[in-house]
């Protein structure tokens, strides 16, 4: 994805404000061996490229007086009740050093889990992102999680994804994904239908 931005000379408040006054959002970008360059972007192509997943997990072009460089959305502010975004913050990316990153998790094939399909169970996700480290050549959209045998009572841990090649995982711990579970409305009911078949035994 391409973001479009333009040098921002002037700073503080004041000059924020007449800035997204103007349609625009007041920005910096970092990182690398050049120095933190203060930016504005246009405020509404901003505000519906941050509903977009990938825009908050790829790699982007950022143009700045016709030259190109990647970087990562780092960091963006938006108003308590406007629909108004006050800041964003965007990270230089070096081909050759790793990123730390988050990358969201996309869950696949509910519906022929077993939970689901036999027990009409329900999948909760746990987890909704992944923390990874990973050369930026390796950096995936989304990382997919496979939930097709998954069963009532059981759950996915991070040891059970396949993360894309290239890409590690910053935690040492086996974290839960996902989890399926019986929704508590069936379980008494069962537990009642039982009941009452074994009162009919009796």
């Amino acid at each position: 994805m391409k973001v479009i931005a333009f040098p921002r000379n002037e700073q503080g408040t004041g000059a924020s404000r007449r800035l997204r006054r103007a349609g625009q959002t007041p920005g910096i970008v970092y990182g690398g061996t050049a120095a933190p360059l203060n930016i504005a972007v246009d405020h509404n192509a901003l505000y519906h490229a941050l509903k977009k997943e990938t825009f908050h997990s790829s790699i982007l072009d950022l143009e700045i007086d016709g030259k190109v460089e990647q970087v990562l959305l780092r960091d963006f502010q938006v108003h308590a009740f406007k629909q108004l975004v006050l800041h964003v913050d965007f990270q230089r990316v070096d081909a050759s050093q790793k990123l730390h990153t988050k990358v969201p998790l996309h869950f696949v094939n509910a519906e022929v889990s077993p939970a689901v399909k036999l027990h009409a169970g329900i999948i909760s996700h746990v987890a909704a992102e992944l923390d990874v480290t990973c050369l930026p050549k390796n950096l995936p959209e989304f990382i997919e999680v496979d939930l097709s045998k998954l069963d009532v009572g059981q759950s996915i841990h991070l040891a059970d994804l396949k993360l894309p090649n290239g890409v590690t995982a910053v935690t040492q711990e086996n974290l839960t994904i996902a989890t399926a579970t019986v929704p508590a409305g069936q379980v008494a009911a069962e537990g009642e239908a039982a009941a009452g078949g074994a009162e009919e035994a009796k």
